[in-house]
């Protein structure tokens, strides 16, 4: 379940979040990860958790974006969210390559 420290706007967010990815055919499992995400990037973005990533308070909010980068979509994973992904598997050279290059290491 959601965490303690969520206000109950955010817990009401979290359903309805996982109640319209249920909805979509997504298993019970992953509704509640994108939801418990989402309304932690939401967090971060507001000011209310204690540590944010670069991409949840730099990015467009998830209401904006509306699933228009969601998997392999119009543009796919934005330059900052392949360089973390980059990051997190110790790619050599990351700092230097372009958004297909970022692209092709970390689908490998």
């Amino acid at each position: 379940m959601a965490p303690q420290e969520w206000s109950d706007k955010r817990e009401r967010q979290y359903a309805h979040i996982k109640d319209s990815a249920m909805e979509r055919g997504e298993s019970e499992d992953t509704a509640k990860e994108i939801a418990a995400r989402t309304v932690n990037k939401e967090r971060a973005r507001a000011g209310e958790s204690e540590q944010a990533s670069r991409t949840s308070t730099e990015d467009m909010s998830s209401g904006e974006r509306g699933g228009k980068r969601s998997h392999s979509g119009a543009k796919g994973r934005t330059k900052d969210q392949l360089y973390e992904e980059a990051k997190r598997k110790g790619v050599d050279g990351r700092s230097t390559m372009t958004k297909d290059e970022l692209k092709d290491a970390v689908d490998d």
